[in-house]
């Protein structure tokens, strides 16, 4: 029997109003990294924890899954996982708020604080998903080039753009993705100091870091640093992130984000994974073992490696076009991030894998290198 057909869409008359905001009409979303659902690949691309999360993870799911979890509601703010987390941070519960993910904060820190015709502030390269999070509200987004020692632009807490918008917003990613490279403290103590509007520091990579700003949180209360249980827990596929900020800045980021952004499951991980320090020391010397090795491996082959303090290492290569190396390691079903910035220049993005997977990466890239 034959399919039915499809009715035919009629055009859109031409004094019909428009469907679509204008903003989200003009923008292009966010492309998250590849993500390959079939088995046999070395995957390097999205930074992603390459070990299995703390056992304890495991037995914290199945706890909940075995009672009557799944069946209600989930705490709205969290409660469990503040209180573990404010144990090892160093602050009181209300200092944090909780996320589906470090994005899910960033989302809801520009929906708080930018609004229509304002403006956010972002360095460049950095997180793409920034300039998209500020379409999406109708808001400008400044991006301000690095200098090329990867040190923060001049006029970074200018209170307006230089078109004259009011920037409610500035975002930091520290660690910075691509480059792994970290703004000194003493550099952002400057910023925090002369900046009007909220400043993220947005630490999605800083467990691998040497240091960390939750400091600034303390001594500036326009200061907010968000963090990701995706990488240095291992929990990418939980989504699970949390903010730290003034409690009197929490309250109004309560009134913004969904009422249940985090599920039973996720909480109960996350409070897990967090608790369990002994795994998470072990496991940022590993990754850090082998991110001195590969670095090193790179460089030996011609690259040069900006030093990371992140997961993942930023090279390129002074003579090879790096787009062909990163399509040439794909057909061997190995995944690296080639990335390409407008006035910047482009660059291949390597995550921090097991000591296996780094060896099959190495040894394909020095094939590769060899033959072309």
């Amino acid at each position: 029997m034959a399919a039915p057909s499809r009715p035919a869409v009629p055009p859109a008359a031409s004094d019909e109003p428009a469907l679509l905001r204008p903003e989200i009409a003009a923008m292009a979303g966010y492309v998250p990294g590849e993500q390959p659902q079939d088995e046999g690949w070395v995957k390097l691309n999205t930074n992603e924890n390459p070990y299995p999360p703390s056992p304890a993870v495991a037995d914290a799911v199945v706890a909940q899954l075995a009672g009557r979890a799944p069946a209600k509601y989930p705490d709205p703010l969290a409660g469990r996982f503040r209180r573990r987390a404010a144990e090892v941070l160093g602050v009181d519960p209300e200092w944090i708020l909780c996320g589906n993910g470090s994005d899910d904060l960033l989302t809801i820190l520009v929906r708080t604080f930018v609004g229509a015709g304002e403006a956010m502030r972002v360095p460049t390269p950095s997180y793409v998903l920034y300039r998209t999070l500020a379409a999406i509200q109708g808001a400008a987004c400044e991006e301000l080039p690095f200098a090329p020692d990867w040190s923060l632009p001049e006029g970074f807490a200018a209170p307006r753009t230089a078109a004259g918008l009011p920037v409610r917003l500035a975002v930091l990613p520290n660690p910075n993705s691509p480059s792994g490279t970290i703004v000194p403290r003493r550099d952002l103590e400057s910023i925090a100091d002369r900046f009007p509007g909220a400043l993220v520091i947005d630490e999605a990579y800083g467990d691998f870091a040497d240091a960390d700003c939750l400091g600034l949180v303390r001594s500036h209360r326009r200061v907010i640093v968000t963090r990701s249980m995706s990488k240095s827990y291992a929990l990418a596929g939980v989504r699970f992130g949390f903010a730290v900020a003034r409690p009197e800045v929490v309250r109004e980021l309560e009134k913004v984000k969904d009422s249940y952004n985090c599920d039973a499951l996720s909480i109960a991980a996350a409070t897990a994974a967090i608790a369990d320090r002994d795994w998470l020391r072990g496991n940022r010397a590993t990754i850090l073992a082998t991110r001195a090795r590969l670095s090193v491996a790179l460089e030996r082959l011609g690259f040069a490696v900006e030093p990371s303090q992140a997961n993942f290492v930023w090279c390129t290569h002074p003579r090879r076009p790096h787009r062909p190396l990163y399509e040439a390691l794909k057909a061997r079903r190995i995944l690296v991030r080639w990335m390409q910035y407008p006035g910047w220049g482009d660059g291949l993005r390597i995550t921090v894998g097991t000591d296996a997977e780094i060896d099959t990466f190495l040894n394909a890239l020095g094939e590769i290198l060899a033959s072309t």
